[in-house]
């Protein structure tokens, strides 16, 4: 199973039937999305909850003032039948730079442009516009 898609899925199918919060497991590299997610202004919040011990993150969604969403594409690149591994060198602008790639460096989960800043590559785990 592949955690990080069925992740992103639950955002996509939050997004197109208009809801305000979605819930997903939590993994530590959801939570790394999340963060950049937040920063990057997709999504309003995100928040770690945890019941019965056991621990998930609620997503907030963004709308904009007429209905649309904040997020119109978010794609799943690395795939555990195909991992894309890219260096800072190589990592793609998403959308002519209006969009964002989410990548796992060794640094931790960064976007494009600040894997391109700390000049560390790794794993392109999805992109978002």
């Amino acid at each position: 199973m592949d955690r990080i898609a069925d992740t992103l899925t639950i955002i996509r199918n939050g997004l197109m039937v208009k809801k305000e919060s979605v819930k997903t497991p939590c993994l530590k590299v959801v939570v790394g999305i999340g963060e950049v997610l937040k920063k990057e202004g997709w999504i309003k919040d995100f928040a770690v909850k945890e019941k019965n011990n056991k621990s998930f993150i609620i997503f907030t969604l963004k709308y904009s003032e007429d209905g649309s969403p904040a997020i119109s594409q978010i794609k799943k690149v690395s795939k555990p039948g195909k991992r894309v591994y890219v260096s800072y060198r190589e990592i793609p602008k998403v959308r002519s730079g209006y969009g964002t790639a989410i990548l796992s460096t060794p640094k931790g989960i960064l976007t494009g442009k600040q894997a391109k800043q700390e000049k560390a590559g790794g794993e392109l785990l999805c992109v978002v516009y």
